[in-house]
C-alpha cells in the first residue's frame, strides 16, 4: 500500500483527519500577547498626569550633619567629641539645635555597654522632645577588636 499515514490519499481520493493538535501557532499568540502586555503594563500604572507651578524660591537647606552622642565603655557620654554628663544632655542639644527637636541624633554605644546605660541615655534624649534617633553600629559585621579612631 501506497497510502500516506498523515493524511495521504486513500481510496477514492479523500484524506483522514488528522487527529493531533499544533500548538506552534498556539505558542506564537501567547508569546505575541505577552510582549504587548509586557510593553503595555508599565504605561498603565502612571500616575494622574499634573503640570506642576514653577517657583523662583531656593531650595530648603538640608541639615546633613547630624548630632552624634557615643558611649564608652565606662558609660561616659560624649556630645560630638566632648564629654557631657547626662543631666545637660538635653540642656546641650537644644542649644546645638536652637530649639529644633527634629534634629537628627546618631547614638553609638560601646559593646561593653549595659542596656540600661543606653537606654537611660535615650530616654533622656526622648524626654528631651528629640524624635529622630537611631541606633549605630559597625557596618563590616566584623568581630568587634580594639576600638579605632
Amino acid at each position: 500500500m501506497a497510502g500516506g499515514l498523515m493524511g495521504g490519499p486513500r481510496r477514492g481520493g479523500r484524506y483522514r483527519p488528522m487527529a493531533e493538535i499544533n500548538v506552534t501557532p498556539l505558542v506564537d499568540v501567547m508569546l505575541v500577547l505577552l510582549i504587548i502586555f509586557m510593553v503595555t503594563a508599565p504605561l498603565l500604572t502612571a500616575s494622574v498626569n499634573v503640570d506642576l507651578p514653577k517657583a523662583e524660591a531656593a531650595p530648603a537647606p538640608q541639615d546633613d550633619k547630624p548630632l552624634t552622642i557615643s558611649i564608652d565603655k565606662d558609660g561616659q557620654i560624649f556630645l560630638q567629641d566632648e564629654q557631657i554628663e547626662l543631666p545637660a544632655l538635653v540642656e546641650k542639644l537644644q542649644a546645638i539645635s536652637q530649639g529644633k527637636t527634629d534634629k537628627k541624633i546618631l547614638v553609638r554605644g560601646d559593646k561593653a555597654n549595659s542596656y540600661g546605660r543606653m537606654l537611660e541615655v535615650m530616654a533622656t534624649i526622648t524626654q528631651g522632645g528629640f524624635t529622630k534617633m537611631a541606633l549605630l553600629s559597625d557596618p563590616s559585621g566584623a568581630p568587634a577588636g580594639p576600638a579605632r579612631k
